[in-house]
């Protein structure tokens, strides 16, 4: 199963911590990619294609001219279009249906109050959580349920840097151009 996200309603001057960490989380948690809608900030983009290149992974990050488009071509695609919400039914209620189905996803992730055209198109408006709260945190928690938690033990092919998980300290190892592959 592949998932993707779409950022709605990116706002360059005031979403581009939040939006970067969108992507950082998708990535790090097992998403395919990011599509953007809203103002186009390649600093965001930039940052992301820096971590592909020092960690790893192919995260794509994609600036779209129509949040509609970008639904329907998922659609096309059979892939199922998920949004949350803290308006939808709990992810505990819904998370093996969405498991059992072994489609695609396409996950929305709003940044400024979301058009109830979205609400229609989707598939499922999914909650993590009926309190107001980070549209990082709920990226994080539905592709952490989605995946059985795969991303402690996830490697990413082409990374240059790798931690080594220690009970105490840090450590990183630096990979050599033959284990990039």
């Amino acid at each position: 199963m592949k998932v993707e996200v779409l950022r709605l309603f990116h706002r360059k001057e005031r979403d581009k911590r939040v939006t970067t960490h969108c992507g950082l989380v998708g990535r790090a948690f097992g998403a395919s990619g990011m599509y953007i809608y809203g103002d186009r900030d390649e600093s965001v983009a930039s940052s992301i294609r820096k971590v592909n290149e020092t960690w790893g992974g192919s995260f794509f990050v994609e600036f779209v001219e129509s949040w509609k488009d970008v639904i329907r071509r998922a659609k096309e695609r059979g892939s199922i279009v998920v949004n949350l919400t803290m308006y939808g039914i709990p992810l505990p209620e819904k998370l093996g249906e969405l498991k059992s189905a072994g489609r695609d996803i396409l996950v929305i992730i709003g940044s400024e109050k979301v058009p109830i055209e979205v609400y229609r198109m989707s598939d499922y408006n999914i909650s993590i959580g009926t309190q107001p709260h980070s549209e990082v945190a709920a990226l994080a928690i539905f592709l952490d349920r989605i995946f059985d938690g795969s991303e402690f033990y996830r490697e990413f092919a082409g990374a240059r840097l790798r931690i080594v998980p220690q009970e105490k300290g840090k450590k990183v190892i630096q990979l050599k151009s033959e284990d990039l592959r």
